[in-house]
């Protein structure tokens, strides 16, 4: 099968939660012998138009990234970069002007369009660009998203509930098998902290609890960090707070699989993929309820896991973790390891295709 991916901004240039989750759908499909092909803004070096690494190709459509916003003219490209590309299916980054644009090209090239919307909109950008994101919504032949959460804010943007499937993002197993245990953390944060990290959440719920032996590790790095530092120093509790900055996937999870504790408190997440690490790793999880977050879809069935809505719950649900006997693998998760994740793709193309053109 051969997937076009449109996303004129690739993790290689900016990495956010929708680039990575494009990136390594992408890498997953040509490791299984698919062909992958990035349409995007050139990110490379030299005036050569395409680009291979990790087996996917990358297709300048526009030489220069963005400067502000989508561009218009990586979406008058679009159509004509499409048709070269001889897709079997397009997939498409949930950006409402060049989803419409892969729209025109999709039928050009009898290819259907998936998009894959990774963020709902904040408030404040739906609003204004309330026409182009319903418009988007309504022109996919179907639209993924990682989570329920996300899922129902697109259908509130008028996408039919029948062309909305869930695919979360996939985990390592094997590297979570394998990897080696760093000891040293009872309770784990991980996130950008950015202005819907919450971690003063955490923070507060352990001041309650000074009396009691804990040490914290915070990963992750971002604009609010030094506010939160200086937190820790008004509570008194910087002794036993640790800020590692960010750090990659392969520190994170020998962390994860010496701590006992995983606490997830941001007020917005598209898919708490660092909360689904730990997990596997074993930590019990706490998660705080925000109705911007799909954390809770996580935790709602499962034994070793929280789900509170106050500080006091948080709390007690802190206390209660710590007391769960640790595991060093938890398998309940092994259904979100990549491969199986990449299935639930491969079924999506499959039947978009089989579908596309009946009507």
């Amino acid at each position: 099968m051969r997937v076009a991916f449109v996303a004129e901004v690739t993790a290689q240039l900016e990495s956010t939660g929708a680039t990575r989750r494009l990136r390594r759908t992408a890498e997953l499909l040509a490791g299984r012998g698919h062909d992958a092909v990035v349409l995007c803004s050139q990110w490379w070096d030299g005036d050569h138009a395409t680009f291979e690494q990790d087996d996917v190709t990358y297709r300048a459509v526009t030489t220069e990234p963005p400067e502000e916003g989508p561009s218009r003219r990586f979406a008058m490209a679009l159509p004509g970069a499409l048709r070269r590309a001889k897709p079997d299916v397009v997939h498409a980054a949930a950006v409402p002007k060049h989803v419409l644009a892969a729209k025109t090209a999709s039928a050009l090239v009898r290819a259907p369009l998936v998009v894959d919307w990774y963020d709902a909109p904040r408030a404040e950008t739906a609003e204004a660009n309330a026409r182009g994101l319903r418009m988007a919504a309504r022109a996919a032949d179907e639209i993924v998203a990682p989570s329920e959460t996300v899922k129902t804010r697109v259908r509130e943007l008028g996408a039919s509930g029948d062309d909305v499937r869930v695919v979360p993002n996939g985990i390592d197993m094997d590297a979570i098998r394998e990897a080696q245990v760093v000891e040293g953390a009872d309770v784990v944060y991980s996130r950008r902290l950015d202005e819907d990290a919450n971690l003063e959440s955490l923070l507060l719920a352990l001041a309650e609890l000074r009396d009691r032996d804990w040490n914290v590790v915070v990963i992750g790095d971002g604009p609010e960090r030094d506010g939160y530092e200086r937190q820790t120093r008004d509570l008194r509790i910087d002794d036993r707070v640790e800020f590692t900055g960010s750090q990659p996937v392969e520190k994170r999870i020998p962390v994860f699989k010496g701590a006992h504790v995983y606490v997830q408190t941001a007020r917005r997440e598209a898919f708490p993929t660092d909360l689904l690490r730990a997990l596997a790793c074993g930590c019990s999880g706490v998660v705080e309820y925000h109705v911007d977050s799909s954390a809770h879809e996580l935790v709602e069935n499962e034994d070793r896991t929280f789900r509170t809505t106050s500080e006091q719950e948080l709390t007690e649900a802190l206390v209660a973790a710590a007391d769960l006997e640790p595991l060093a693998v938890n398998e309940a998760f092994a259904d979100y390891d990549h491969q199986r994740v990449l299935e639930r793709y491969l079924d999506c193309y499959r039947d978009v295709r089989d579908s596309f053109g009946l009507f």
